[in-house]
């Protein structure tokens, strides 16, 4: 079993990188998170979980052993498979996956990508007491690099840093616990607001 791998970051995309380690290039399925603060010719440590399927071995890694131990527990999870695992970890941060848990709300689970509404239930059923909720509860508030993130995607699709940052604020405040803590979900809730990506006239 591979527990952790720690090597040279030799490539990297949005959800895998590819470690030398003593001179073997090991391909590590990740989050977008982790993959983020991965840096070409760096080294990188990952806490792993070896897959070993009939026509293949892959590796998941994460940036530690409480989001490695939560990927198994997911894994335990009628239909949910390494990939649907990962997306979860991708979209929700551990203490957001243990207090929808813990508070029987399976709707974060349900705006996971390839995560259907039978799915998502399961998850909250079958995790339950499993995991321990967060010891604080999320501010009321948006998390200030979920607001700057979302602000930063809808600047790239064409809208103002003024009319972008408006938006997101004002979705922040009528969205739930949950939409505030996710980037795709206050983005996908902002968008609806604004309606089709578009530039604006230079000085406008």
């Amino acid at each position: 079993m591979i527990s952790t791998l720690r090597g040279t970051a030799v490539h990297i995309e949005t959800d895998a990188v590819v470690l030398d380690v003593g001179g073997v290039g090991f391909t590590v399925a990740v989050t977008p998170q982790v993959s983020r603060t991965a840096h070409l010719g760096e080294t990188l440590q990952l806490h792993t979980q070896l897959i070993v399927r009939e026509d293949a071995l892959s590796l998941f890694g994460f940036a530690n052993r409480d989001e490695l131990i939560v990927f198994t527990q997911l894994l335990s999870v009628s239909g949910v498979g390494p990939k649907s695992a990962l997306g979860v970890l991708s979209s929700l941060t551990v203490d957001q996956i243990a207090d929808a848990v813990s508070a029987d709300d399976d709707a974060p689970f349900r705006r996971v990508s390839g995560i259907g509404p039978k799915t998502a239930k399961l998850i909250v059923v079958q995790l339950t007491g499993k995991l321990a909720p967060a010891r604080s509860t999320q501010a009321p508030d948006a998390a200030p690099n979920i607001v700057v993130q979302v602000t930063q995607a809808l600047i790239g699709l064409g809208w103002s840093e003024r009319i972008a940052a408006e938006a997101v604020a004002g979705v922040a405040d009528d969205a739930s616990p949950a939409d505030r803590a996710s980037v795709p979900a206050l983005l996908r809730l902002t968008l609806s607001v604004l309606g089709p990506a578009r530039r604006e006239p230079a000085g406008g």
